[in-house]
């Protein structure tokens, strides 16, 4: 058993982002690299699994390479990591495949431990990590997390950390997906979360009005497909898809959208009395989200808190700090074996 690291090198190759970083543990000090395959995809509409794969071949190795040799020179001595964290799931098989090759194969060669994390309890401890980087205390659980992403949307009581229950979750496309597919069908590139938010700043408030899934319902749960049928549908009325037109579509699903998040974050404050909530995922870094979930937060008396956009998207950082804090719990252990598991539900970890 592996206890307290010093620094963790953290591999995230999930899906379409090869991300690395170092988090020391005893000083809190991150450094962190990250080369987005965006270009790559957009020509696709969205990501293409064999080619995500391959172009983190590409690039996990240099990446690494860098991000040592930047820590040695900045510190003045030997960067090489006390643990290796590699995100093992959910993603895309072949992309996961890739970092948790490297990641044991590095392990072996270095005699380290190695440790398989789950890529949305990254995500989930990301608001944390914000916290340890301005040297602040984190927020302590219970609390509720929202992680909203392009491949997944969720509420999650956290009653401590390790010891998770999903209240909802999407019953089709995610959040980011549905961010994604309104883009390609009004022609706004990938990826689609900060392509309809730009265009969305240029919007005329009314004149397209889209309805807010699973609002209507008792649950926890949301619904993010039906949204984009309405997103069709206006545009296809619309005929001729100016940028005018394009903006004013673009306003109305994001106002749909984040309603629909904001209504069931409100919804699960009240029921559970959990007193603090942390978002985080690609979309947590939509600005009105984050301004609505603050005028939620100001109605009821709790606290709401997300990281820096930048620990919003797929990154190393998270990685990094999900394995130290795995590695630094009591009957923590290394990964025996390297596996790596494309569906696996943060329930099971």
């Amino acid at each position: 058993m592996y206890i307290s690291p010093m620094r963790v090198l953290g591999i995230e190759t999930s899906c379409d982002d090869t991300a690395v970083a170092l988090y020391d543990g005893a000083s809190g000090a991150l450094a962190q690299l990250r080369e987005s395959q965006a270009d790559l995809h957009n020509q696709y509409g969205g990501v293409v699994p064999e080619l995500a794969a391959r172009d983190h071949i590409r690039a996990l190795l240099p990446l690494i390479d860098r991000l040592l040799n930047d820590a040695k020179n900045g510190a003045g001595k030997n960067a090489r990591p006390d643990a290796i964290a590699y995100t093992a799931g959910p993603g895309l098989a072949g992309a996961l495949l890739v970092g948790a090759s490297l990641g044991d194969g590095l392990a072996r060669a270095w005699n380290v431990p190695a440790l398989g994390v789950h890529h949305m309890e990254g995500h989930l401890l990301a608001p944390l990590l914000e916290f340890e980087l301005a040297k602040k205390p984190p927020p302590r659980a219970p609390m509720l997390a929202l992680l909203v992403s392009g491949g997944h949307t969720m509420l999650v009581d956290v009653e401590k950390i390790g010891d998770y229950r999903i209240l909802g979750r999407t019953l089709d496309d995610a959040a980011g997906e549905a961010f994604d597919k309104t883009a390609k069908l009004l022609g706004l590139g990938y990826p689609g979360g900060p392509a309809v938010s730009a265009a969305a700043r240029d919007g005329r408030d009314g004149r397209f009005t889209f309805a807010r899934p699973m609002a209507g319902h008792a649950g926890l749960d949301f619904s993010f497909s039906g949204l984009k049928t309405q997103v069709r549908t206006a545009a296809e009325r619309a005929g001729n898809l100016d940028r005018q037109t394009v903006a004013d579509i673009a306003l109305a699903f994001e106002q749909a959208a984040v309603d629909s998040l904001v209504i069931k974050c409100r919804r699960a404050l009240q029921q559970s009395g959990r007193r603090r909530l942390a978002v985080s995922g690609g979309v947590a870094a939509n600005r009105r989200l984050r301004e609505e979930l603050q005028q939620v937060a100001g109605e009821l008396g709790v606290e709401v808190f997300a990281p820096r956009p930048e620990l919003c998207t797929d990154n190393g950082a998270m990685i990094a700090y999900a394995g130290h804090m795995r590695l630094s719990m009591p009957k923590s252990r290394e990964s025996k074996k390297m596996e790596v598991r494309p569906r696996w539900s943060l329930e099971e970890i």
